[in-house]
């Protein structure tokens, strides 16, 4: 009788995204023990993440903890993983170490007022203009950085050193320490690799932490533990007003830290909502995230948080191991607590190479693969960008890489446009030169455009007919005004037909020269101008 009820009451709740239907028991427990799963690979990573940004371990603890647990309640795709995260601690240790902690917490509270004002304003629709390449370089570099970012666990522990830009040095492990650590990684991907094959009622790499570890703590096998990196043992994250003075001084210094870190936390966030969506069949819900993530970090910088954000890998451990619901998330970040308040003990003896050997598996479902054979395939600039924002996501960040390709990708796209402009010439029958002009016209084309014609040499009545045109930007306005001067310094008449109503307000001199049309076209020019003088003015 309790079975039904408790599906009937998570269904009521809405906890299942509308796409998947009624939310059985056997879905309830795969969302728990995923989000266990991920609850174990979070608290290496979120203890990591906080020796980064040069702060206290339960910083980072506390921050996996309420980001994860609001973006799950109130984010744009069930499923998500949220928490404190690498992409954004190597901008806060400089902060931390000019400042202190208390600027930290303060600038995670203005970067949280950023995110929810760029989800109000659907600021998050722009991630349409992401480009599959992109898209493509960016799970790959991540992957690379998922998989750089567990080589340090294979350092002695204690050995490495926080600077103020992150942590570095350390003495590598080597001998019997060095294969027993590599023998247990593999042996927990071997069990993840396995365990689908042989039963589907637990999550494989729940499956691999829990033997790997019990063959470890039963055996004593003398490895790095998740209690080498630091003790995770705390209690409830306290109310806490950043002890920062209240003035312009205090806005200057956290304001561009948080512009950054407001923009690197969405543009991830937005890319992992994508990549899920991709692999759970969902869409929409980008501003949604944007206020969730935004609204999480508000609330973490008023409880000793270090803010975060999306994070694919565990993401994609959370739904690889059957994670759909917004329960998966919720248990994610209830079970982290509980380790931080009740089992720090239990959790401190598990093997790091357990949750190494998971991390590997991230990586290895991650990265993209068939990235490899279809750059053979596609065009070279969509090659190149694929490689370009891989390389710029490992060498500098995810934020700088993803306006690289873009930007990269919107050159190239103009650059391809601007050459299709071309025009087809002929005699009517009434002795006029007809242009018939074919491809955008826009800033690409215009040069491209003005080359087309011969105003010296060509008749005296010539009509240009831009039915298979589109005129796209003032660019565009200004060469149609220019071409129609050079004809009527020739003392020579010109003609222009079919273009938009639009188009007829704006052109000065050449809108007097068109002929009106029934079968004008009616689509509308990308930015309105206004005219000035019988020419053209940029003007919003």
């Amino acid at each position: 009788m309790l079975k039904p009820t408790l599906a009937a009451f998570a269904e009521k709740l809405s906890i299942a995204p509308r796409e998947a239907g009624p939310l059985g028991i056997g879905q309830i427990k795969t969302d728990i023990l995923s989000g266990l799963t991920v609850a174990l690979a979070l608290v290496p990573e979120a203890v990591a993440f906080a020796f980064v940004a040069g702060v206290n371990p339960l910083v980072g603890l506390y921050a996996a903890f309420m980001v994860g647990l609001i973006t799950a309640l109130i984010g744009g795709r069930p499923g998500m993983i949220s928490g404190a995260t690498g992409a954004l601690a190597v901008v806060m240790v400089a902060l931390v170490a000019q400042h202190g902690v208390e600027y930290l917490f303060a600038t995670v509270v203005l970067m949280g007022i950023m995110q929810i004002f760029a989800g109000v304003f659907r600021l998050g629709k722009f991630m349409r203009l992401v480009p599959h390449p992109v898209m493509l370089g960016f799970v790959n570099g991540l992957a690379i950085v998922i998989f750089l970012a567990q080589l340090s666990q294979f350092k002695v522990p204690g050995s490495v050193v926080t600077t103020d830009h992150g942590m570095t040095g350390g003495e590598w492990l080597s001998g019997l320490p060095l294969v027993m650590m590599l023998g247990l990684v593999a042996l927990t991907m071997a069990i993840i690799w396995v365990t689908p094959k042989i039963t589907r009622a637990i999550p494989a790499p729940l499956a691999g932490i829990g033997i790997v570890a019990a063959l470890v703590i039963g055996f004593g096998i003398d490895v790095p533990r998740v209690g080498d990196l630091a003790s995770i043992k705390g209690g409830l994250p306290p109310f806490h007003l950043p002890m920062v003075p209240l003035s312009l001084e205090t806005f200057q210094i956290i304001f561009p830290y948080a512009l950054i870190l407001a923009a690197i936390g969405l543009i991830e966030s937005l890319l992992t909502l994508n990549l899920v969506g991709e692999i759970t069949g969902q869409r929409g819900g980008a501003s949604q995230e944007c206020i969730a993530q935004g609204t999480a970090n508000v609330v973490t910088g008023f409880f000793g948080g270090m803010g975060g954000c999306a994070m694919i890998g565990q993401s994609m451990i959370n739904v690889k191991s059957g994670g759909r619901t917004r329960i998966a998330g919720v248990a994610a970040a209830l079970f982290l607590l509980a380790f931080i308040l009740f089992a720090s003990p239990l959790i401190e003896m598990i093997p790091l190479a357990a949750l190494v050997g998971v991390m590997f598996m991230v990586v290895i479902g991650t990265f993209a693969w068939r990235s490899l054979v279809i750059m053979q395939k596609i065009p070279l600039i969509d090659a190149f960008v694929i490689v370009l924002v891989t390389v710029v996501t490992v060498w500098h960040d995810l934020a700088v890489a993803v306006v690289v390709g873009v930007i990269v990708s919107a050159l190239a796209y103009a650059w391809n446009n601007a050459s299709r402009i071309h025009a087809r010439t002929r005699m009517n029958d009434d002795g006029h030169k007809v242009y018939e002009i074919d491809g955008p016209l826009f800033f690409g084309s215009a040069s491209g455009f003005t080359e087309l014609f011969d105003p010296a040499g060509d008749p005296d009545r010539v009509i240009v007919d831009f039915m298979n045109s589109r005129v796209v930007d003032q660019s565009a306005l200004q060469a149609i005004e220019d071409i129609a001067a050079k004809y009527e310094g020739q003392g020579k008449e010109i003609r222009l037909r079919h273009l938009t109503p639009v188009c007829h307000r704006l052109l000065g001199r050449a809108g007097q020269l068109m002929i009106d049309s029934d079968d004008d076209p009616q689509y509308g020019v990308a930015v309105d101008y206004s005219v000035r003088t019988g020419r053209l003015s940029g003007g919003h």
